[in-house]
């Protein structure tokens, strides 16, 4: 495989990993939403924001939120070392912003 295929198929990769960690924050919110905002009748109506720290996922109650969060955090990390190691630049990785 020529150097190019191989940085290709690299950020290949990288696109993946970002979307897939999208997803597992997505859906630890929405399991937090479902469970631990519901049961202290924390309500949202349409168009209300909440900001959070990610940290909020670590001392979740549900440990399946716990166990995304640290596959998440070890999915953020593995892709840091990757773009580190490999040298991309700003605009190789600007989906990842």
């Amino acid at each position: 495989m020529g150097k190019k295929k191989y940085k290709k198929q690299l950020i290949n990769s990288l696109k993946s990993l970002s979307t897939s960690e999208h997803y597992i924050l997505e859906s630890m919110t929405n399991l937090m939403l479902l469970g631990e905002f519901k049961k202290n009748k924390i309500e949202f109506n349409n168009g209300d924001t909440f900001s959070f720290k990610d940290n909020i996922f670590d001392y979740s109650e549900d440990k399946n939120i716990r166990k995304l969060a640290k596959l998440r955090k070890k999915m953020m990390k593995t892709m840091n070392k990757l773009v580190v190691k490999n040298k991309f630049s700003d605009k190789e990785i600007k989906f990842l912003g």
